[in-house]
């Protein structure tokens, strides 16, 4: 009897750990950052303001977890508001015929205790790419606002924008054609 009673406790720790999870970023305690060179002497840093990121995972470790992002490109903002709206024209990003960019992983590879590799697909400025992130996990905890259980990375990469088409007239002595990406988040589940 003690037997079957540990096999049932087994097989429903079990069933719950790989039950699919779904989480959404906080838009508030979320920041998808970029950095770019100018001139080559400075960096201007920006960002989308309005994007959302899902989340999908079976393992509480997040070893198999799935992500997608959809950001909208106008939405971006350096903090000058001349630069956002020629970022905005199609100079760069057309936002008009490329309203929205879009990340699918496809990948991801634990490297340490907190720190993976992420592989997917992003498309921009209508063509698709595969880039690489490095992502840090920063932990979970429960959000005493909300009592919901809430992790958080730190994402980091880089990409070509020249890959993608954005800024063609631009050499590389006025903007960089290397984009870091830098960005940080904070999910909880849906």
């Amino acid at each position: 009897m003690k037997k079957t009673i540990l096999a049932i406790f087994a097989m429903a720790i079990t069933l719950v750990a790989s039950a699919q999870t779904n989480w959404s970023n906080d838009p508030y305690h979320s920041r998808l950052g970029f950095v770019v060179k100018h001139l080559t002497i400075s960096e201007i840093n920006g960002n989308f303001a309005d994007f959302s990121v899902k989340v999908v995972t079976t393992k509480l470790d997040y070893t198999d977890m799935k992500v997608s992002l959809t950001a909208k490109t106008a939405s971006i903002n350096t903090g000058v508001e001349m630069r956002n709206n020629h970022l905005k024209s199609a100079d760069f990003f057309d936002v008009e015929k490329y309203p929205e960019m879009k990340f699918e992983s496809t990948s991801v590879k634990k490297v340490s205790d907190k720190k993976f590799i992420l592989s997917g697909n992003l498309t921009m400025h209508g063509v698709t790419k595969p880039v690489t992130l490095n992502v840090v996990y920063y932990g979970t905890v429960v959000n005493p606002m909300n009592k919901k259980a809430t992790f958080g990375f730190h994402i980091t990469g880089a990409l070509k924008r020249s890959d993608f088409g954005v800024g063609p007239n631009f050499p590389e002595a006025m903007v960089s054609d290397v984009i870091q990406i830098v960005a940080d988040a904070e999910f909880s589940k849906e």
